[in-house]
């Protein structure tokens, strides 16, 4: 029988669930059995490209503690990611996988409680964020993973650094593959994350001429893949971090408008990097001129062969301690036991520690004042915006007004000349008399 492989996606945002599509379908094209699991936002990009996912309690920090008050994540947060765990662990227990790959910690958490073999993929490392409480709070996630996984795959776009995790294997940008470039696509392909909304930016962009496609579009239906479109474009607009990896596998320019604190801190490494292909912009005036004008093409390998060539490797190779009992037949996954969910409470100290790691990066002092910061940015945006249009006006109204008085000029000239001729004709006859 082919090794089983559970592919598991975290709920936040429909990237996690792309990226972990394409290993899913690096595994099989390996030869291996794929169960799909995750829920969230990308359980209809799981659903286009012809998986029958199981779907865990969602959970949503960011909606949680950028959304609402930071209490929400211990009231909120905590309760389902409890729920999240024990999900993850009676499906472990039913369905039984040879291993689990995933980017979702709470499902290696429920891998560790199964004595499941586990593969990690994770980009957000403590070193990408500046805030000390955001570094712990990432640092905890990495270090937990970093000691209960086989293999650590840390899938980037910048170059090697000391931030690194020493254990973790790099490779290049994951994405999901697709059929050839859709050569008569938009020269502007917009994607805004799930937390983000790049409508009016896409406005603009047509305004001023360009063909656009933006995925938020009312029109827009979802396709199982987006690759194909962002290969055709002339530049791809966009929020999070998969994007940013489809665009680098594509080999097209990419302009990142950042929205939550995870994408400004992966925009910040792009800038210390001075990343080939890629361009910040923080504000949509940014975004605008960075359009006109684009960096080069990225130029990037698909790092999904090699995660697949690593778990199916590890899970092919003769163990003399292996039982040769088979995996059960059939696709359907067997049910989810409740004797199974109740184990899973041993996962409550270590989610607590989540929520109040999340708790205190609510309230760090330095998110509040990147928050003010970013809220002054937007006001002077605005004002600068104002006083552009209003000297654009102005200039606009000097220019007609010259203009309109350099063509009355002409006429006035005439209308005195012929007064002074009259004149002239009025003295001459009474000088005649």
């Amino acid at each position: 029988m082919p090794p089983t492989v559970a592919v598991a996606h975290y709920p936040e945002g429909a990237g996690h669930a792309t990226r972990m599509l394409a290993i899913a379908d690096a595994v099989e094209d390996a030869g291996g059995r794929v169960r799909m699991a995750g829920g969230g936002a990308g359980a209809e990009f799981v659903g286009l490209n012809g998986y029958d996912a199981f779907e865990p309690t969602v959970v949503d920090f960011i909606d949680t503690y950028q959304g609402t008050a930071p209490w929400s994540a211990l009231t909120g947060s905590l309760p389902r990611s409890l729920r999240r765990v024990a999900d993850y662990r009676a499906w472990l227990d039913a369905t039984e996988p040879d291993a689990l790959v995933t980017d979702d910690m709470f499902a290696a958490m429920a891998a560790t409680r199964a004595d499941v073999p586990l593969y990690v993929l994770k980009h957000d490392i403590p070193g990408l964020y500046d805030d000390r409480v955001e570094r712990a709070g990432a640092g905890f996630h990495t270090l937990f993973q970093l000691s209960a996984a086989r293999e650590f795959f840390y899938p980037v776009v910048w170059p090697a650094s000391d931030a690194d995790p020493a254990e973790a294997t790099r490779i290049p940008p994951v994405a999901l593959g697709g059929t050839p470039p859709v050569r008569d696509g938009a020269d502007v392909v917009v994607v805004p994350s799930h937390y983000s909304s790049l409508s009016r930016l896409a406005d603009q962009l047509r305004r001023q001429g360009y063909d656009v496609l933006d995925v938020a579009d009312d029109g827009w239906e979802a396709v199982p893949s987006l690759l194909p479109y962002i290969r055709g474009a002339d530049v791809v607009v966009c929020s999070g971090y998969s994007t940013i990896m489809d665009a680098a596998v594509a080999g097209t320019p990419c302009v990142v408008h950042p929205a939550t604190d995870e994408q400004r801190a992966v925009a910040d490494w792009l800038e210390r990097f001075d990343v080939s292909g890629f361009t910040v912009a923080e504000e949509p005036l940014d975004v605008l001129e960075a359009a006109v004008d684009p960096p080069e093409p990225p130029a990037f390998d698909n790092g999904v062969d090699y995660i697949a060539r690593s778990v199916m490797t590890d899970l092919t190779d003769p163990d003399p301690y292996a039982t040769s009992e088979d995996p059960p037949a059939g696709t359907d996954d067997p049910g989810v036991t409740a004797g199974a969910r109740f184990r899973s409470l041993a996962a409550v100290p270590t989610l607590a520690a989540v929520c109040l790691t999340t708790v205190g990066t609510a309230v760090a002092p330095s998110r509040l004042s990147r928050r003010a910061a970013s809220t002054t940015r937007r006001f002077r945006s605005t004002c600068l915006t104002g006083t552009r249009r209003a000297a654009s006006a102005l200039r606009t109204a000097w220019r007609r007004a010259a203009d309109a008085t350099r063509a009355a000029a002409p006429r006035a000239r005439d209308a005195l000349s012929g007064s002074a001729d009259a004149v002239r004709t009025a003295g001459a006859g009474l000088v005649g008399r």
